[in-house]
């Protein structure tokens, strides 16, 4: 996964002293039992960082003798800095973690065992057990999760419309994906029928998610799955899209947002994706509300799964675990509260109504945020249902291990497909295999 996912947000906030980031002394001079907690939203979200900061106060009226010190370092989640901050005990009280990272954590023992404190969380049982047990090891948890979702397929529904499409039935299978393509290329100069990704990490971490469409694996055994037929057929079929079909365009895409700029500008017709790029592509990059949609993803054998956890530091003494967990079960697990106000969400010029988090499931909690989400919703929510449907039942699946290392090699054959017509799938395949083996076999 990309460092993309909801909690993160943008710029750097203030700095604070060590025992202010760590989860050290639990008391100041009047006895409160003060606690830090990560992600506060940034100086440049003004309407954001002000609920929050209602947020803190309400929950501090609710629990007397209990403080709350936020960070506001965004993004919230920094690849550069994380492992490091760990490492030297500066992590907040209550810390954010990336699916990416819940088994290092876990592994190196930097986030509390709370397992007998799980249920100061109410809705805990509520959350998918599958999300749950990716934070269990060993039948301890370490984790709180609060975001969860599968890659789907996002597509421009203003543009199936004028190709002749239906955009309330969009692609549910890899060759209906190539089909429509061709028709929206179809229309002219400058019109591309789905977009992907040649480069920065960006084509292999693609690759993987159309791999796992098809019901490949990137790593079995300890050693590389992909040179397979489902392999071949990511490949293959990208290759006759952009030389037979021309229904790719011929620009090699490589940063990760360049696609979605590419899908706001309203000339491109498909690309994979979570539902979180359906709010990227409207609200960050101005495509117009009612153009997109997002179904499953193609063939649906199974999706690339994304979300995050947030997990208590080891050195938390009694009284600021169970006051960190108060908070999560605040902030980030209740119903019309915290991040779940809708309501105030909504005024706040947010996009609510994208199915863009589906980790209490079906339980009575993951039904009333789904109403609640529904009846506060900014954007047509009717667009999103052929994801609802589309997803459900799909297996997640987590990255292999050295994900971004495999992704760089896989870029090649990616990159490869895009740029040469006569490039040579099995043999991008097989040397893609031997480079990954390579780097599986590290210690």
């Amino acid at each position: 996964m990309k460092p993309r996912n909801l909690a993160i947000l943008l710029t750097t906030g203030l700095a604070f002293t060590t025992t202010a980031c760590g989860g050290g002394s639990g008391s100041d001079a009047g006895g409160d039992t003060t606690i830090t907690v990560a992600c506060q939203p940034a100086k440049t979200a003004p309407k954001q960082r002000e609920a929050w900061n209602e947020d803190v106060a309400t929950f501090e009226k609710a629990h007397p003798g209990v403080k709350v010190r936020s960070t506001d370092q965004q993004p919230c989640f920094d690849p550069k800095t994380f492992a490091a901050k760990l490492a030297g005990g500066q992590m907040e009280t209550v810390f954010m973690v990336p699916v990416t990272n819940y088994a290092d954590v876990i592994a190196k023992k930097q986030a509390k065992d709370i397992t007998g404190s799980a249920d100061v969380v109410k809705n805990y049982k509520d959350i998918r057990q599958d999300v749950r047990d990716m934070v269990t090891e060993d039948g301890k948890v370490y984790g709180i999760p609060n975001v969860s979702y599968t890659v789907g397929l996002v597509y421009n529904r203003a543009l199936f419309t004028k190709a002749g499409l239906d955009p309330d039935s969009p692609p549910r299978t890899w060759d209906e994906v190539r089909t429509a393509a061709k028709k929206i290329a179809a229309l002219g100069n400058g019109y591309v029928g789905y977009g992907e990704y040649g480069g920065g990490n960006t084509g292999g971490w693609h690759f993987a998610q159309a791999l796992f469409s098809r019901g490949g694996e990137m790593v079995q055994g300890g050693k590389a799955a992909f040179n397979s037929p489902e392999g071949k057929a990511v490949l293959q079929t990208l290759h006759d899209m952009r030389w037979k079909d021309h229904s790719t365009g011929s620009r090699v895409l490589i940063g990760w947002e360049s696609l979605m700029q590419q899908m706001a500008a309203g000339r491109t017709g498909m690309m994979l994706g979570a539902p979180d790029v359906v709010t990227d592509v409207i609200q960050k990059f101005q495509g117009k509300v009612e153009d997109y949609g997002i179904t499953g993803i193609p063939d649906g054998k199974a999706s690339l799964t994304g979300g995050e956890a947030y997990m208590v530091n080891p050195k938390a003494t009694a009284a600021q675990t169970e006051a960190a967990l108060q908070w999560i079960d605040f902030q980030f697990n209740t119903p019309g509260k915290g991040r779940f106000d809708f309501a105030r969400g909504k005024a706040n010029g947010e996009a609510v109504g994208v199915p863009n988090n589906d980790y209490m499931g079906d339980s009575a909690t993951g039904k009333a945020l789904a109403e609640q989400r529904k009846v506060n919703a900014a954007l047509p929510v009717a667009n999103y249902e052929p994801y609802v449907t589309g997803s459900a039942g799909v297996e997640p699946r987590l990255e292999p291990v050295k994900a971004q290392e495999l992704y760089a090699v896989l870029d090649v054959a990616m990159s490869a497909v895009l740029t040469r017509e006569n490039a040579d799938v099995d043999k991008l395949l097989a040397d893609a295999e031997s480079k990954a083996n390579s780097i599986l076999a590290r210690s």
